[in-house]
C-alpha cells in the first residue's frame, strides 16, 4: 500500500499509462521526462512490484500494473467527481436557513414570497419558527429574525420586506349593539379592549393619530394575547375590540362579521424587516434576503 504522500507518484503513473509513453506524459503535464521516469521507478521500488514492462517500441502494463491502474483511475475519478460536487454547492445555494418571526409575518410575508424556493432553490431547507417575543437570534442559532420597524440590535443589518401596515380597530356587530360606536379615541375607555402582550409582559399601547398628533390608548379588558392572529380571533368571538393589522381581518370586514371603527384615527405602523448579523451571510441566506427584500 502506497503511503499517502505518494499519491503524486500514482497520478504520474496513471498519466504515463493514459498517454502511452513517458515522453507524451511529460509533454502533457509540462514536466521533465526524467523526473516522471524516476517517480515511477521509485513507486515500483516502494510497492515491491514491477508495474510497466519497458520494450524498445512501447510500454505495456504488467498484471500488477493493470490492477494498480484500475484502482488509481477509479480513485482519481471519484476524487474529481467529489470536487465537482463541491463546485456545484458553491454555485447552487444549499443548506438550512432558520428564521424567527411572528405568525403574522410568516403567513403574510415569508410564506408567499419564499414559496418560489420549491422550484428555484430545492437544496435550501427553510425553518420558519413562530414566536412573538424578541429572541436573541445569535444565541438561539437563528440565521435571521423578522420584526416590525427597522430598529434592531447593534451589529445587525435590517432589510425591509413588507410595506407599512394599516392598523384597524374592530369589533362584532353584537359588541357595538351593547357598547355603542366610539366616535373618538377618548370613547374607547368604556369598551373592553383586547390587549397585545409583548414577550417581556408589557402591553402594547394602541397608537392612534388625531389630526397629526399621536395619541395612545391603554387597552383595558379581560384578554391579552402574544399574537395578532389570536387577538383577531378573540375579536371575532366578541371578547372586545381588537386593534390588529387590517390584512388579518379584511375578509371579516367584507362579510360583516367584524365592523371597523375610528378608521380616520388609525395608525400606519412600520412594516416588517428581516434582520441578520453583518458577518458570514451564506449563499442560502443571501438567496432568502434577495427574494424577500422590497
Amino acid at each position: 500500500m502506497a503511503k499517502r504522500e505518494n499519491y503524486n507518484d500514482l497520478y504520474l503513473f496513471m498519466q504515463v499509462v493514459r498517454e502511452g509513453s513517458f515522453t507524451a506524459a511529460a509533454q502533457r503535464l509540462g514536466l521533465a521526462q526524467s523526473g516522471i521516469s524516476r517517480s515511477v521507478r521509485e513507486l515500483e521500488q516502494r510497492l515491491g512490484v514491477q508495474l510497466l514492462a519497458r520494450t524498445t517500441r512501447k510500454l505495456s502494463l504488467t498484471h500488477a500494473g493493470e490492477q494498480l491502474y484500475r484502482t488509481v483511475e477509479s480513485g482519481f475519478d471519484a476524487l474529481n467527481s467529489g470536487l465537482s460536487t463541491l463546485a456545484y454547492y458553491r454555485n447552487t445555494p444549499s443548506g438550512t436557513v432558520r428564521i424567527n418571526a411572528s405568525q403574522h409575518a410568516i403567513d403574510k410575508v415569508l410564506l408567499p414570497k419564499l414559496a418560489v424556493f420549491k422550484q428555484r432553490y430545492p437544496d435550501i431547507r427553510l425553518e420558519l419558527i413562530s414566536e412573538s417575543r424578541f429572541v436573541d437570534i445569535i444565541a438561539e442559532r437563528f440565521d435571521a429574525g423578522v420584526r416590525l420597524g427597522s430598529e434592531v440590535g447593534s451589529g445587525m443589518v435590517a432589510v425591509r420586506i413588507s410595506p407599512d401596515m394599516e392598523m384597524a380597530v374592530v369589533g362584532t356587530p353584537e359588541h357595538f349593539r351593547r357598547y355603542g360606536f366610539p366616535q373618538t379615541p377618548a370613547d374607547l375607555v368604556i369598551h373592553p379592549c383586547i390587549a397585545y402582550q409583548f414577550g417581556d409582559g408589557s402591553l402594547y399601547a394602541w397608537e392612534l393619530n388625531d389630526g397629526g398628533k399621536k395619541i395612545t390608548h391603554r387597552p383595558q379588558g379581560q384578554w391579552a394575547f402574544a399574537d395578532s392572529y389570536m387577538e383577531a380571533k378573540a375579536a371575532r368571538l366578541g371578547l372586545g375590540l381588537g386593534y390588529v393589522p387590517e390584512e388579518l381581518i379584511a375578509d371579516d370586514l367584507e362579510q360583516g362579521t367584524l365592523i371597523r371603527v375610528l378608521q380616520r384615527y388609525s395608525q400606519r405602523l412600520d412594516g416588517s424587516f428581516l434582520y441578520y448579523p453583518h458577518r458570514n451571510v451564506s449563499p442560502a441566506l443571501r438567496a432568502v434576503i434577495d427574494t424577500l427584500k422590497i
